[in-house]
């Protein structure tokens, strides 16, 4: 079962959300639970597309195994000049499918946003789209891609201040 993801819808009212995440936020606020689940499938089975290809460069790379993840997640972050941000995340074979989701989404929803809007963006939007009982169930799964997103900006800030205090 490899179909392609749907469609997000855009959103009507103005979001606390980067545009593309909101339409996905939107698009699964309108699936029944069984759809919501079979969406999310759609949304792991392509989360290879999120993967860094050969030989692309980035301004941060932070790969790592943590307590939270039952294999290793790696965070690549390029940042343009206008401040937007590109992630790119690899994933270890034993990767939960809820992780692999979250990870298209995240590339999907945060892809092109400013660097301050990924810091800013509040979770509170994962459980609208997993829905709260797999939000129980897997609390630590859902919310540790956008933990370690944001844990990259933050890491490129501190390295930019480091490095404008070191010209100074």
């Amino acid at each position: 079962m490899n179909k392609a993801c749907p469609d997000p819808i855009e959103p009507d009212a103005p979001s606390e959300y980067p545009p593309k995440l909101a339409a996905i936020v939107a698009l699964f606020e309108g699936l029944p639970e069984d759809e919501k689940r079979e969406t999310l499938i759609s949304y792991a089975d392509q989360s290879g597309r999120c993967a860094p290809a050969e030989g692309e460069s980035f301004d941060l790379e932070d790969i790592r195994k943590d307590e939270e993840c039952t294999d290793t997640v790696g965070i690549f972050l390029r940042v343009e000049a206008n401040r937007h941000v590109h992630f790119k995340v690899s994933l270890g074979p034993q990767v939960q499918i809820l992780t692999k989701a979250m990870t298209s989404i995240l590339c999907k929803g945060l892809d092109g946003a400013t660097i301050e809007t990924v810091l800013e963006v509040p979770a509170d939007f994962v459980p609208r789209i997993v829905g709260g009982q797999l939000v129980r169930v897997r609390s630590q799964t859902v919310y540790y891609v956008l933990t370690r997103m944001k844990s990259a900006c933050r890491a490129f800030l501190n390295r930019e201040r480091a490095a404008v205090s070191a010209e100074s």
